[in-house]
This record gives C-alpha cells, sequence and structure tokens, in this order.
C-alpha cells in the first residue's frame, strides 16, 4: 500500500505556463494596453517578462495581473537572459530579428546552453534573418541580426520542439511579406494549437493546412485584449496522478477545458488506469480507491510533459506500462527519457529505456535511494509521487526547481494529506 495517505480536499491549480508566455509576449507586441490577470510569475514566465521589457514593452505587475503597453520590437540594451526557459529563448529570437537593426545576444543557464536551437536559426536564414550560435554548435549564446523577417516560403522542423514553430507564426505576422511556413513532422501539437487560439484572440490570423502548412499574412498587428490565464493541465496532471495512486478524492479548481491544453489527456490516462474523473464547468473531481492501477501502452508524442507523470504512475502498476512516442522529450531541461530511467531504476523499479520512450515493468516494492531531478522541475514531482510510495519517503535534490512552474506544489500536496519532509527533513 501506498505510504503517502489518502489525499482529500481542494486545490486551486497553478495559473498556465505556456499560456503566460504566449499571453505576455503577444500583449507586449500589441498597438495598446492589454490586461492580462492571473498570470503564472514563475523563473520561466518571469524571463519572458524580462525579455519583453528589454524589447520596448511597458509592464506593470501587481497582484498576478499585468498591464501591458505593447510596442514594435526593439533591439535590448543589454544580453537578454532567459535563464532555464526554453519557450523565451526560442520565442524571444525570432521576435527580436523583428527589430529594425542592431544585434540581440540571448543566452541563459546551462541547460539552455545545452537545448537546440539549430532548426529554428535554419529557418530564419530562410526568412531573411542572420542568427547564429556563438560556440557554433546550434546552442544558445544566440546571436540575432535584427532588420526585420523578409517573410517568404520556408520549412521548419517539427520533430524536435513546437516551440520552433510557435515562435514563427508569433513573429512572422509583423514580417515585411506573406509567409508560407511548410512544417515536418510536428510534436507536440497542443501547444501550436494554444498559440493559434490565442493569436486570434489578439487579433492575428493564420491560415493552415492541418499542421503542415500555414500561411501567414504581412502586415497584421496584434489588438489589446484582456485575457485571463487558464490553470493549468500540466501542473494539475502530477495532482491527478497523486490521487490515482494514493487515493481519496480531490477537487482541483480554475480549470478550462475549452482552451487547447494537451496535457489534459491526463484525465483519460488516469481514468484508463481505474481512477474515476469528474469533470466540472471549471473544475475536476478525481477519485480513488488507492489500489493498484492498470497499465497499458501510452503515446505522449503531442504531450511529452506527461511523460514524468505516466512514468510514476507505473509504480503503482499491476500491469507493465509503455510509453512511446516522445523521443523530443530528450530534449527539455533535461533528457527526460534518460533521467526518468536512471533515476527510478534507483528505487528498484525495472525499466526498459528507448529512443522514444520506456517500458516500466510493474515492481512490488521501491526501496529508498537518492533521487537527483537535474534542476528540472518535472522531474521532482514526478519522484516526489515516487517518494510517496515509500515508508518513510525518500531524498530528492533539486526542490528549488519547482520555481518554474509550480512553487507551492509540496505545500498543496501536503495540505491534501501526503506525508512531506522538506530538504533538510529528509525527504518529500
Amino acid at each position: 500500500m501506498p505510504e503517502g495517505g489518502r489525499l482529500a480536499g481542494t486545490v486551486s491549480v497553478p495559473p498556465s505556463k505556456s499560456y503566460s508566455h504566449r499571453a505576455a509576449l503577444m500583449a507586449s507586441l500589441a498597438d495598446g494596453e492589454s490586461t492580462i490577470s492571473n498570470v503564472l510569475l514563475s523563473r520561466d514566465t518571469n524571463a519572458t517578462i524580462a525579455a519583453c521589457r528589454a524589447m520596448g514593452a511597458t509592464i506593470d505587475e501587481r497582484d498576478l495581473t499585468l498591464r501591458i503597453a505593447g510596442t514594435s520590437p526593439k533591439t535590448p540594451d543589454d544580453v537578454v537572459n532567459v535563464e532555464n526557459s526554453g519557450t523565451t529563448l526560442r520565442f524571444m529570437t525570432s521576435v527580436f530579428a523583428s527589430a529594425p537593426s542592431g544585434y540581440t545576444v540571448l543566452s541563459g543557464d546551462s541547460s539552455i546552453r545545452r537545448r537546440p536551437m539549430q532548426p529554428l536559426l535554419d529557418t530564419l536564414k530562410e526568412l531573411g534573418i542572420e542568427a547564429w550560435s556563438t560556440r557554433m554548435n546550434g546552442c544558445a549564446p544566440i546571436v540575432v541580426r535584427a532588420g526585420g523577417i523578409n517573410g517568404g516560403e520556408a520549412t521548419i522542423r517539427g520533430d524536435v520542439s513546437s516551440q520552433f514553430v510557435s515562435s514563427l507564426l508569433i513573429s512572422t505576422p509583423l514580417a515585411k511579406h506573406d509567409t508560407t511556413l511548410h512544417v515536418a513532422d510536428a510534436v507536440s501539437r497542443p501547444y501550436i494549437e494554444a498559440t493559434l487560439w490565442l493569436s486570434k484572440a489578439f487579433g492575428v490570423k493564420v491560415e493552415r493546412e492541418g499542421y503542415s502548412l500555414f500561411k501567414v499574412q504581412a502586415g497584421q498587428r496584434y489588438k489589446p485584449l484582456s485575457f485571463s490565464v487558464p490553470a493549468d493541465f500540466s501542473s494539475a496532471s502530477f495532482i491527478v496522478a497523486a490521487v490515482a495512486m494514493l487515493g481519496g478524492r480531490v477537487e482541483l479548481v480554475n480549470l478550462n477545458p475549452e482552451l487547447p491544453q494537451g496535457d489534459s489527456a491526463i484525465l483519460e490516462i488516469v481514468r484508463g488506469m481505474g481512477a474515476k474523473i469528474s469533470e466540472g464547468a471549471r473544475s475536476i473531481v478525481v477519485e480513488s480507491d488507492g489500489r493498484e492501477l492498470t497499465g497499458g501502452r501510452f503515446n505522449l508524442g503531442d504531450t511529452p510533459d506527461l511523460l514524468p507523470v505516466v512514468a510514476a504512475l507505473a509504480l503503482r502498476c499491476k500491469e507493465a506500462v509503455e510509453i512511446v512516442g516522445t523521443a523530443h522529450a530528450r530534449f527539455k531541461e533535461t533528457d527526460r527519457i534518460a533521467i526518468v530511467a536512471k533515476e527510478l531504476s534507483k528505487l528498484g523499479a525495472k525499466i526498459e529505456e528507448r529512443p522514444d520512450g520506456m517500458k516500466i515493468e510493474p515492481v512490488r516494492e521501491l526501496r529508498p535511494a537518492l533521487l537527483d531531478a537535474h534542476d528540472d522541475h518535472r522531474m521532482f514531482m514526478s519522484f516526489s509521487l515516487a517518494s510517496m510510495l515509500i515508508a518513510g519517503g525518500t531524498p530528492i535534490v533539486g526542490e528549488e526547481s519547482l520555481d518554474v512552474s509550480y512553487p507551492s506544489f509540496l505545500e498543496d500536496i501536503q495540505r491534501l494529506g501526503a506525508n512531506v519532509r522538506r530538504q533538510g527533513e529528509g525527504a518529500s
């Protein structure tokens, strides 16, 4: 039986990181003042807000609300530090290319300096922009020579990250000429949907043929908008999984299933494993008896951020769990396939690492071992779920990474009834 205790209560899920990034940036490009409420203020989103200020937007931050006076992109006065945020790096590289002149340098932490950028740099070159890696390895630091995106016809790989596609969809409405973008093998497609949905709300039109062809008219301007950021299904997935694994009944509020969020797929995943899900207009209720769950095969190609969650769920399954379609998860904050396999194996889990995922066999008993989240917020939350299955828990390095997306995760899970020990006490 799980050692973490049955969970009960209500939790207000943090705002969506993805929508916070996009809304702050589009508002910063708009003609006029926008109000973005219920914003996630985290390490990642603060990096985007700082980058938008560096490009000339005026942003007043008060009580999780941003009042943003937009601007045409300008070259920043200093190096742009994107911290740990791949979204900021990829989105702002294209946006700063739209400035009239000058050079922009973008860099970040050690993780950022390992994350691939070459596909985006190659496509920007097709669109008339010079941008390159200072180390010539396709990774940050990145230098962008401004002058405005010419537009035209270009191709982009979609198999490494959907952020490349979203970056171009956000920036090419500002181009000098119309843009036709051919995308090969798009992954994480719900994130592209989120970009298109919000672009339309800000008054920008994009024609499309599925996920392989996008046509963007030049000379468009973003219009001011009042927008409330929805709660984040990516963050909610860890609470949903915890209830399924430990048992209990928890209501998660402020979720909006009407806006595209791929990680809402967690609801069907845990339902298929044996938990009960009830969906309301703005809330989700998760119920579980805490018994062993049902395994299965899960293609997470469109939802790679669920890989750590499903891997943790597998530790409570009576059948094997196969995760497929997630080769691009190797290019996140960490190589999440390799790190999950390595760290959970320390607990006694039997994991077969594969190029695009893994297979996790049923395990009778987990043993404590020091786990390292490698400064990856989703790794830390996944390992926290695993820890709750071990008598006395197990120590996990990397709690500080939670400030990327869900700073109150440990407080929330403890308030719901899980046994949590903070750093200095041993484990979570």
